[in-house]
């Protein structure tokens, strides 16, 4: 049985963006509420290491707020993320149900 090829984080993260593309902002948001706390710049970096790894696409959207240009960064989770999240899944649903039948002495 193959290791997943994601960390916990990651999924996590592709299991938000599988309800719908959310921009990276929002995605913090979720995150948080999830109890996650990471910074910035570490969220920005775990991000491009999924679209590195083909998992996520991402694109900047530009808009107009009191006068100033702010570009937002916008991810959709891709199918290589959809396959790499549904393996990790399965991978511990499979773990799992080991560990309860070895506790149950089946």
């Amino acid at each position: 049985m193959p290791l997943p090829t994601l960390t916990h984080l990651q999924f996590l993260v592709i299991a938000e963006l599988l309800r719908g593309a959310a921009r990276g902002r929002d995605l913090r948001t979720r995150l948080r509420a999830a109890g996650v706390r990471q910074s910035g710049p570490g969220f920005y970096q775990m991000m491009a290491t999924l679209e590195d790894a083909g998992f996520v696409s991402g694109r900047y959207e530009q808009q107009i707020v009191d006068g100033q240009i702010i570009r937002e960064r916008h991810y959709k989770v891709l199918a290589s993320g959809m396959t790499a999240w549904k393996t990790s899944r399965d991978f511990y649903q499979r773990t799992t149900a080991r560990r309860s039948d070895l506790a149950h002495g089946t």
